[in-house]
């Protein structure tokens, strides 16, 4: 979630007002430290001048020379041929199952232990959603899982239209051995690196091999355009069409013509200009959320019950966002005292996803594999992980630790 500050006096005066009550202080309490979000907007400082160019140049609309540039610096960054610059994540995902041909009664494979945009658009668009479980080493789709359930599907000759593995929190996949086992049966992947981009594996920027891969500049990505997206592929028929279904699907004519229906998520030309200056900092911005991961590694080292998120030795993640499990047999505290002993200190925190097959709006739907999703939302907690000083990180560290009893 993107934070911004009001400055009004009434908003103010409220917030003083909600502190007080909360804590049962009187008229004398100092004011509240100021609120650590767990990734805020930062601005690269190229901003003004992208967003001045293409304001005199009189393009607003998601067309003109800044998307084209802004797709051409994505396509760059994430090593594909080709990048389609979109509305949001979601959009890009929602082009990616039309792309791919996801039709009514069709299954969609991915990972519980995700945010719901990776399957809704094809939920929506009348699939079948199918979730598997994440292994132990990254966090990401198991391959053993997957392995087992396409043997499965073949067997019932009913193999899924695409496989999503999901690069969470920045950590890629097992790319590899993914795509070994859906092209043994001819199946597509489609990369959900929404979260992750700057991240590597094997050396390789994230999702590069897959058909297609969805990218987000939400608000509270490690880079920002305020919003928007990006579909990558090497195909470039795959970005033709999604471009296409982008843009209302408009065929060619002197008047609007259009043989199937498309959408209206083409990126603005003033977000993609914010975008175009933001991606220039993608490599200092993944070492600086690297940094602040290495302080809580030893900030909070030696708390029982206490272990981080793991990087398996085949990725290099941007650790997006630093994530902690804690047993509270060991630990001596439950994830969510934690969380409300954080937000008393002015600190926002967040449990992990909630694994989708837990989710009401898939009621019914069960994890295939050992169960570990479920843990990790038991046990997981995200910390704040975007710009801070070493003194506002401390304060994290400090309250945690004042939360062991174990």
């Amino acid at each position: 979630m993107v934070a911004f500050q009001s400055r009004s006096i009434g908003d103010a005066s409220a917030r003083r007002a909600g502190v007080l009550l909360f804590s049962g202080r009187g008229q004398d309490m100092p004011p509240p430290r100021q609120r650590l979000h767990l990734s805020p907007p930062s601005l690269a400082g190229g901003e003004l001048a992208t967003l001045s160019q293409t304001l005199s140049s009189g393009w607003l609309a998601p067309a003109g020379p800044m998307p084209a540039a802004f797709e051409r610096a994505v396509a760059e960054t994430t090593g594909f041929a080709h990048a389609a610059a979109v509305a949001s994540g979601t959009a890009a995902l929602h082009l990616a199952y039309r792309v791919l041909g996801v039709e009514r009664g069709d299954e969609v494979w991915t990972q519980s232990l995700t945010f719901v945009a990776t399957i809704a658009p094809a939920v929506q668009m009348g699939a079948r959603p199918r979730f598997l479980d994440v292994s132990a080493e990254s966090w990401t789709l198991d391959p053993d899982v997957l392995e087992s359930q396409l043997r499965a599907a073949a067997r019932r000759g009913r193999l899924p239209r695409a496989v999503v593995p999901v690069d969470l929190y920045g950590q890629s996949c097992d790319l590899d051995a993914i795509l070994a086992l859906c092209g043994r049966w001819g199946v597509p992947v489609l990369c959900d690196s929404a979260e992750a981009l700057g991240a590597l594996y094997r050396g390789r920027p994230v999702g590069k091999g897959a058909a297609l891969a969805a990218f987000s500049f939400n608000g509270n990505k490690i880079i920002t355009a305020g919003g928007g997206g990006a579909l990558v592929s090497d195909d470039a028929a795959l970005i033709e069409r999604a471009r296409h279904l982008a843009n209302q699907a408009k065929e060619v004519a002197p008047h609007y013509q259009h043989e199937t229906t498309g959408y209206s998520y083409g990126l603005s030309s003033v977000l993609a200009a914010v975008g175009l200056a933001q991606i220039t900092a993608l490599q200092a911005r993944v070492a600086a959320r690297r940094q602040v991961f290495a302080r809580y590694a030893a900030g909070l080292s030696g708390l029982p019950g206490l272990s981080l998120m793991p990087e398996p030795e085949w990725g290099h993640a941007t650790r997006w966002l630093s994530v902690v499990q804690l047993d509270p047999r060991r630990f001596g505290a439950t994830p969510e005292m934690a969380r409300r002993a954080l937000d008393s200190a002015n600190i926002e925190s967040r449990p992990v996803w909630k694994p989708l097959h837990m989710q009401p709006a898939f009621r019914g739907i069960r994890c295939h594999g050992a169960g570990l999703s479920n843990q990790l939302f038991e046990r997981g907690l995200c910390l704040p992980s975007g710009a801070m000083s070493a003194e506002e990180q401390d304060r994290v560290i400090a309250v945690l630790r004042s939360c062991c009893r174990g």
